[in-house]
């Protein structure tokens, strides 16, 4: 077999490779691959082109791999002993030159995206944000609604095509809330209030959950994020408040012990500056309210 026909059949190969990884990537439901929000789309992006850019590394090195195995094999007596390689000025800017350029690259990539993706940056929209307030709590979320001065459990809805500012801290360990279709996850930290800016572009509904191991309902801390009509929410919203339950000091305290695999939960009201009083908590001595 000459060289040509080696050159063609590892070509075909590494084709054959790609095009299942391909086919395999497009019929299976990797959430942060299939992005439904702004942030989302921007971070799946940014995934694949580094990805595409390390297989300039990758690729060529597994190649080189077997042929080298190959050509050098114990078998083959017609191969050159040449051990002045380590000395080829071609070989050596190759090897070294192509890694950092792209190191290079994704240098700038990187310092452009971190600004680019800025959790706390708001979004560009003709449509006035709207802001929920999150409380990681064992192992559930509850989620607050201070204009609609309303409540939920383990169920967030916002309209399609309008930036959802998210304010987050935990009242239990430290957790990560995480909604993968739409974008960044972020920490949520006792006596920290952090902020996540999301926005859907499509209407449905998304996973959401912990991105962070904290003990031992952690498996079952998950949510539904829900993307809607305006009409839809209003809806859902009124529907809320028709809720025979609310969310007073002493129903917070009660939701705060530790369940596991928690059910959605409707609140018609919350306590006015429930979310600033969780924060407080943990500023005071002794962390007491």
């Amino acid at each position: 077999m000459n060289k040509k026909h080696k050159r063609i059949i590892i070509g075909g190969a590494v084709l054959w490779f790609l095009g299942i990884v391909a086919i395999y990537l497009r019929n299976s439901n990797f959430m942060v691959l299939n992005p439904k929000g702004v942030v989302a789309h921007d971070e799946r992006n940014l995934i694949v082109f580094t990805v595409l850019l390390g297989l300039f590394v990758v690729i060529p090195v597994f190649i080189m791999t077997f042929m080298i195995a190959w050509k050098y094999r114990e078998g083959n007596t017609k191969a050159k002993y040449r051990p002045d390689w380590d000395r080829h000025l071609g070989a050596e800017t190759l090897w070294w030159g192509i890694p950092t350029a792209i190191i290079v690259v994704l240098s700038v990539i990187t310092w452009n995206s971190s600004h680019a993706l800025d959790p706390h940056k708001m979004l560009s929209s003709s449509q006035t944000p709207m802001k929920i307030q999150v409380i990681a709590m064992d192992w559930k979320w509850l989620f607050i609604y201070p204009e609609q001065g309303i409540a939920s459990v383990n169920y967030v809805q916002f309209p399609v095509n309008v930036p959802v500012t998210f304010e987050i801290t935990a009242d239990a360990p430290m957790n990560s809330f995480w909604i993968p279709q739409l974008g960044s996850q972020i920490y949520a930290m006792p006596g920290m209030s952090t902020h996540l800016n999301l926005m859907a572009d499509k209407a449905g509904e998304y996973r959401g959950s912990s991105a962070n191991i904290s003990g031992k309902g952690f498996a079952g801390m998950k949510f539904t994020a829900a993307a809607s009509s305006e009409a839809d929410f209003r809806t859902w919203v009124a529907l809320a408040r028709r809720s025979p339950d609310s969310m007073g000091a002493s129903d917070y305290k009660q939701l705060l012990k530790p369940s596991e695999n928690s059910a959605v939960a409707l609140y018609s009201s919350a306590e006015p500056g429930l979310y600033d009083k969780v924060l407080a908590k943990y500023m005071l001595p002794g962390g007491q309210e």
